[in-house]
């Protein structure tokens, strides 16, 4: 996979695909809980799009933006970003806040359910 597929796999969800695209999904998903104001956050890209390459269709990443999001912010109570979430049969298994190594994540979404 190219690294604009990368980036083409990693997109923005909306409250209202939150179920379809998380909980619904087949595969781990990785929630990026971010705003286009915090560096922290940008600085996380290159290291999703790198993970996105490296896991192909065995992992999904999606971006919900804090600012036009609030209310999947308050749901999950995010309270600093960026703030990510693995997801394992719909269910929220681990979370992280701040920046993250990729290997870090890739573990996390590799390992499976906490039982």
């Amino acid at each position: 996979m190219s690294s604009s597929d990368a980036s083409t796999a990693i997109h923005s969800i909306t409250h209202n695909e939150f179920h379809s695209e998380v909980v619904e999904a087949e595969v781990p998903v990785l929630v990026d809980f971010w705003a286009e104001w915090c560096q922290p956050c940008l600085h996380m890209n290159p290291v999703l799009e790198e993970l996105a390459e490296e896991l192909g269709s065995q992992a999904k990443i999606v971006k919900v933006n804090l600012d036009e999001e609030r209310v999947l912010g308050a749901m999950f109570q995010v309270m600093s970003i960026p703030a990510l979430f693995v997801f394992h049969g719909g269910k929220k298994t681990r979370e992280f806040h701040g920046a993250q190594s990729k290997d870090t994540l890739k573990a996390a979404l590799s390992a499976g359910p906490v039982e």
